[in-house]
């Protein structure tokens, strides 16, 4: 059995469909088919239960499935002690989403456990910049927030999170039990400056052209709500200043948080980066 194929296995097990497999692997679902496959011949038995909405493992599937996932740790370890050896001892991590989430919490202690050697420097960046410095060589790997143009990069989507209008508490709308962008026509809106991420900037505006204030982070847009009565967003779940309420938006799509590298760079660093990442956003 190939690591390779055996990584294969493990990403079609963890998601439970071909499709969202070849998707999270950068490959088209046929080779990947052919693979399964080939590693349930070489197995002699059936490793899945095919059904028209997914899959899910046998009972020898999930025998291999775990100790597939330790063989591909100790893989893993071997690599990373390597680099470290080699020189590589140092990661640059950038961030853009909230440095209290849960999950960066769980993934700092995970992988302080895992690579207790490895030193993690941190860049936190402003809200123009969604890749973090990636773009410009600044950080190895980063955690932030999606869409954005991911043109030669490798995006791992980690979490998806609903989103809502922050409002002033005295606005008429933040009685409101939840809201459409169809109820927000017509408001100011907080803006991105020029030069900012074509995507990225799109999708904070709900796909609309919009006028407003200009903030490059957070805090600019809580203050232009709370002065200007200017439209906010945010991720449902996360604290606001005091004077603030978030509505719930129905039709806005997810604010999904990814862990996000150059694509083809092979350092196992990052690789063990975004497997530990997966885990500690998948466990909440």
């Amino acid at each position: 059995m190939e690591l390779r194929t055996l990584r294969y296995f493990v990403a079609v097990a963890e998601e439970r469909h071909f499709g969202r497999a070849a998707a999270r692997l950068h490959i088209s679902q046929p080779p990947l088919s052919r693979a399964i496959r080939q590693l349930e011949a070489e197995v002699g038995a059936s490793l899945f239960d095919r059904s028209p909405t997914g899959v899910g493992l046998t009972r020898v599937g999930a025998v291999l499935f775990d100790e597939a996932r330790a063989l591909l740790d100790q893989a893993d370890r071997v690599s990373t002690r390597v680099a470290t050896a080699a020189g590589a001892s140092n990661l640059t991590v950038g961030i853009l989403s909230d440095g209290t989430d849960p999950g960066i919490t769980r993934l700092a202690a995970a992988y302080r456990r895992k690579h207790p050697n490895v030193e993690i420097r941190i860049r936190d960046t402003d809200l123009t910049d969604p890749t973090c410095g990636l773009r410009a060589g600044l950080v190895d790997v980063a955690v932030t927030r999606a869409p954005f143009d991911g043109t030669a990069l490798t995006v791992r989507e980690l979490r998806a999170d609903p989103v809502g209008a922050v409002l002033r508490a005295d606005d008429p709308l933040a009685r409101r039990d939840h809201l459409t962008l169809a109820d927000l026509a017509g408001r100011r809106w907080f803006q991105f400056p020029d030069g900012t991420d074509p995507v990225w900037r799109s999708y904070w505006n709900a796909g609309e052209s919009r006028e407003g204030p200009v903030v490059r982070v957070v805090q600019e847009c809580v203050q232009a709500v709370l002065w200007n009565g200017t439209v906010g967003m945010t991720p449902l779940g996360h604290t606001v200043t005091e004077g603030l309420t978030v509505v719930p938006l129905i039709d806005m799509a997810p604010s999904r948080v990814v862990a996000v590298w150059n694509e083809g760079d092979t350092n196992p660093l990052i690789r063990s980066f975004v497997q530990i990442a997966t885990a500690a956003y998948r466990d909440r």
